[in-house]
């Protein structure tokens, strides 16, 4: 390995340098943080699926009495209710939002909070429908947090199967063509791919994997019966089931189909040779270099082989090769990651983020996010944001940055720090000489920081 840089390591691997906490010293302790209870979670909590499943079940059940009425004063009062309801919803979701900025803001493991935001990204879901388009956090909450550190074919497991995802890629109105519900229903309905397909394209195997659309078609029989209702959460639903055994990349699955059939499939699929290359370039890519050294790519996936997809033993393989620190500041920060680095390197008070009005949490981050071209929680496409980083030097975007770093920081904070130590908090022994002048030279404090945060020294890792 390549000789360690803790400063480095917490810009490429984390969060961005911060006043309030010392570097990890090594690639063990960096990987020792991740073994520690998440203390993030519990200081700034975010509800999982349930009790927001509860409260999309009333606003569903409030929608159904406000239809059954005729129009007049009952049913205004019914639907001024579910709106309200809607509201309080949209409410969580800008609180979640805040939560999340506290932990990234405030963690003592940056690798961690990165490790979040990626498999969220690889496992891209999000409600589409009523309230649960705000409920994606909870997704992350249930899914994805509680399984960074264990077996990828957990985190498979769980990602797959969780309601967020089923609504999101539509296999809720999966429906296998031979099933007892399809004989019996005067519905039409019939097989939906989606699901299937991304976990072949997406989750596992990846684009250029060993699959055909027989494979996808087999997978998308077998997960019939996976299923979601607001009124009962998580169901497998024996009647929706395409019967017959099924055959996916040569291994066949017997006709009795049932949660058990679907965890074993998706056991067979995470130990996937090809599954192994494909995390381990994603994560090459995603934290490393938009054109990872193979070399690196190969000793992760070896190890995820080796370790029947343990990812902590994968975070060590791509944390010891030496190509993982040959190419200091080359991936560009994503919207998100630039604007939690500037609030660790500023030292943000909690009270300056839960203190904030509605209007301007939404102004200053969730609006300068789109504009950066992240808006939050509405990423399109089951692949989730672009790695490229091309793409997020738009003239656009980097007018969006400079804005934000010439303005909202000083908003939020009553006492802006020493732009000379600033620059020393944001880039340690990093910062180049023209920026450390730069800093002292500015006719302001807040321009001198946002000269710094503009710098392409912070805007890269």
């Amino acid at each position: 390995m390549a000789r360690y840089d803790p400063e480095f390591a917490e810009m490429r691997f984390g969060l961005g340098l911060s006043p309030l906490f010392a570097p990890a010293v090594s690639p063990e302790a960096m990987l020792a943080g991740l073994s520690l209870p998440d203390r993030m979670a519990e200081r700034y909590p975010i509800d999982g699926f349930e009790p927001f499943r509860k409260r999309v079940l009333h606003t569903i059940e409030l929608q159904k009495s406000a239809r059954a009425l005729d129009p007049g004063r009952k049913r205004s009062r019914l639907e001024a209710q579910r709106a309200e309801m809607l509201g309080q919803m949209r409410g969580d979701q800008l609180r979640w939002f805040g939560q999340t900025m506290l932990r990234r803001i405030h963690t003592d493991s940056g690798l961690r909070e990165r490790l979040v935001f990626f498999w969220s990204d690889h496992f891209t879901a999000r409600g589409k429908i009523g309230g649960m388009r705000y409920g994606s956090a909870t997704f992350v909450e249930d899914a994805i947090r509680p399984n960074v550190t264990g077996r990828f074919a957990d985190l498979l497991i769980a990602a797959v199967t969780h309601p967020v995802m089923l609504q999101y890629l539509d296999q809720t109105r999966s429906v296998g063509p031979n099933s007892r519900f399809a004989r019996d229903s005067e519905v039409a309905r019939g097989l939906n791919e989606n699901l299937a397909r991304e976990v072949l394209e997406l989750h596992t195997l990846g684009v250029d994997g060993p699959y055909g659309q027989a494979d996808v078609r087999q997978l998308a029989e077998l997960f019939t019966g996976l299923s979601y209702r607001a009124q009962s959460g998580f169901r497998f639903r024996p009647r929706l089931v395409e019967p017959g055994e099924e055959t996916v990349l040569g291994v066949t699955y017997p006709d009795v189909k049932d949660l058990e059939a679907v965890r074993r499939v998706l056991e067979d699929l995470a130990r996937h040779p090809a599954t192994a290359v494909h995390v381990a370039r994603q994560l090459a890519v995603h934290f490393v270099s938009d054109a990872p050294d193979p070399a690196l790519v190969d000793h992760a996936a070896a190890r995820f082989r080796d370790t029947d997809g343990d990812l902590m033993s994968v975070y060590a393989a791509l944390l010891e090769h030496p190509a993982a620190w040959a190419q200091p500041f080359v991936n560009v920060k994503f919207p998100l990651d630039f604007i939690s680095s500037a609030l660790r390197a500023l030292a943000l008070p909690p009270e300056a983020i839960s203190g904030l009005l509605d209007a301007q949490m939404r102004g200053w981050f969730l609006r300068s996010l789109g504009r950066m071209g992240q808006p939050w929680e509405t990423v399109i496409e089951p692949d989730g944001w672009t790695e490229e980083d091309n793409e997020w030097l738009t003239p656009q975007g980097l007018a969006a940055r400079v804005e934000w770093a010439m303005a909202v920081p000083r908003k939020l904070m009553d006492v802006m720090p020493d732009p000379r130590r600033f620059v020393v908090q944001a880039l340690g022994r990093h910062a180049p000489p023209e920026v450390v002048f730069a800093a002292s030279a500015a006719e302001s404090q807040s321009e001198a920081i946002g000269l710094v945060l503009c710098c392409p020294h912070f805007q890269r890792r």
